[in-house]
């Protein structure tokens, strides 16, 4: 038995060893022919890919839809409810919401929506870019977008993770002082700059598949870079001046967006936002925005915003308490928005009004600022289809509207502010400057993001006492949420880093408050009486 089954099991194995053998011989015969048998003949190939740019061209357009988030839940966490909310431009409705970043109490799944998700997402297409080609342009636009979107990033927060999130895939890396983030974001927008300037003949073709703002118009680019250098310039205004009017005189004499045709606005397939607001009814405009409007009598409105029930103009009280969504549905202003209104990210008007406030408080030039505020408003009127502004801009008398609470609940006595429309020939500087503040926060809504940032920056517009705070964080009512406090997940698996990071935003703030939507950040540090 034992010799037989010896004889059987040898058997077997030259039988096999053959078989192996055939086998092998044939793929050898077939490899060639594999790739060719295997190939969808209609398929994209990598050259292809190459060559039509699609590989960059799609990172391209993933970083676009960050700057200001197409995806509807992400934009609804990013500006109807932060942004928009703390700069009185948008206020919910959903009775079932009680724990809300308007009433300072946002809930931990909230939290990491405007931070987390943000910055994972960007990420991957970044790298995807400055790890995957030498493409002058292509770098470009990776680090033009990592400013446009990490800025609102820095600025709701402070300190963020940003020059070591290069060396790791994921978030948990160390955090940079504002400070810092801001001198890596000038000396990034500066290459974008030298980049755009060296290619600004390149022909559209060669992004106009994967670019929903320009649609390949380099020198357009150039120019939106410019403009959002000044912007970042004036931001830091309060904080260091000197680099604030070194950036920004660099960002004048490189061209700006001065006209509607260059205004940058991104135009995705369908704008989400319409669900937000149209289908799903979270949201309703804010008493601030319809008081200032209704007041000044503006013809803007009638393009901007939807009448509620009554057929009237009227807004929401930011931070109400919702006791039925269908009352404030009804009783409430909507924005005017479609699937095919295309994102605003950034208008000559805004231009027009940084350059006021430029000429106002650098060049100390009055008969500038004055020029640059009035062409504002008229690039605004132009820009909403509202006629003449020439009746508006020479409206002395006209004062935000005192609010009236449809619901009777949250009405207000007292105007918000006495600040008028025409130019004050006489005023001081704070004078002048609410008047250039307030035009410009009605002209670039719903930007709510950049006009809350403004709001902090400068004191205006004047805006409703916030009307309640649930939270724990010791919130002034009269100034409203000074920043958006870190998600949980951070202290859960970044803690270390995290801490130090909290250090740091004590040490650059002017009211050291911690890891609190009460504490300043870094650039956030004007006195407060200078604007009441």
């Amino acid at each position: 038995m034992k010799h037989a089954l010896t004889y059987n099991f040898a058997s077997i194995n030259a039988v096999i060893l053959s078989l192996l053998v055939g086998i092998a011989v044939f793929l050898t015969s077939c490899t060639e022919r594999f790739e060719i048998l295997n190939t969808n003949p209609n398929q994209v190939t990598a050259d292809q890919m190459e060559a039509n740019n699609y590989r960059v061209g799609t990172k391209v357009v993933s970083m676009q839809s960050l700057v200001i988030p197409v995806q509807e839940h992400m934009y609804q966490f990013n500006e109807s409810l932060t942004g928009g909310p703390f700069a009185g431009y948008i206020g919910s409705t959903v009775d079932t919401w009680l724990t809300r970043f308007e009433t300072f109490n946002p809930s931990a799944d909230w939290r990491k929506w405007p931070f987390a998700n943000v910055i994972t997402e960007f990420y991957a297409p970044y790298r995807g870019i400055v790890d995957g080609t030498d493409d002058e342009v292509a770098n470009a636009f990776a680090n033009l977008f990592r400013v446009a979107v990490l800025n609102r990033v820095t600025d709701s927060y402070g300190p963020i993770p940003y020059s070591d999130a290069l060396k790791n895939e994921s978030v948990t890396v160390k955090y940079d002082s504002q400070k810092d983030v801001y001198d890596y974001m000038f000396a990034e927008l500066d290459a974008a700059i030298a980049a755009f300037g060296d290619n600004a003949s390149l022909s559209p073709d060669a992004w106009s598949k994967y670019d929903r703002v320009y649609y390949g118009d380099i020198s357009k680019w150039l120019k939106y870079a410019n403009s959002l250098k000044l912007r970042l310039a004036m931001r830091i205004s309060y904080i260091d001046p000197e680099k604030a009017a070194s950036k920004a005189a660099e960002a004048i004499a490189g061209g700006l967006i001065l006209a509607n045709a260059d205004n940058a606005y991104m135009h995705p397939a369908e704008n989400r936002m319409a669900l937000i607001y149209n289908d799903w009814q979270d949201h309703r405009v804010g008493a601030d925005i319809l008081c200032y409007m209704t007041g000044y009598n503006d013809p803007r409105i009638e393009k901007m915003f939807l009448p509620n029930t009554s057929g009237k103009y009227a807004g929401v009280r930011i931070g109400s308490t919702v006791a039925k969504k269908t009352d404030f549905v009804d009783n409430y202003s909507n924005m005017a928005i479609s699937s095919d209104t295309p994102i605003l990210w950034l208008n000559a008007a805004e231009v027009n009004f940084l350059l006021a406030e430029y000429s106002l408080r650098f060049a100390k030039d009055n008969a500038a600022a004055k020029g640059y505020y009035e062409n504002g408003i008229r690039l605004s009127f132009e820009e909403w289809g509202a006629g003449s502004a020439d009746d508006y801009i020479a409206d002395s008398e006209s004062m935000p509207a005192i609010y009236t609470d449809p619901l009777g609940t949250y009405s207000h006595q007292g105007r918000m502010s006495e600040c008028r429309i025409a130019w004050e020939e006489d005023g001081d500087e704070e004078t002048n400057l609410e008047q250039i503040i307030t035009q410009k926060w009605i002209a670039i809504f719903p930007l709510g993001t950049e006009s809350w940032c403004e709001y902090r920056r400068t004191g205006y517009p004047k805006l409703l006492p916030a009307v309640q705070n649930l939270g724990s964080d010791n919130i002034d009512l009269d100034h409203h949420a000074r920043r958006l406090p870190y998600p949980v997940e951070e202290y859960q698996s970044n803690a270390a880093n995290l801490s130090e990071a909290v250090g740091i935003l004590d040490s650059e703030s002017v009211n050291k408050g911690g890891d609190s939507m009460g504490t300043r950040v870094w650039w956030d540090c004007k006195d407060w009486s200078l604007s009441e």
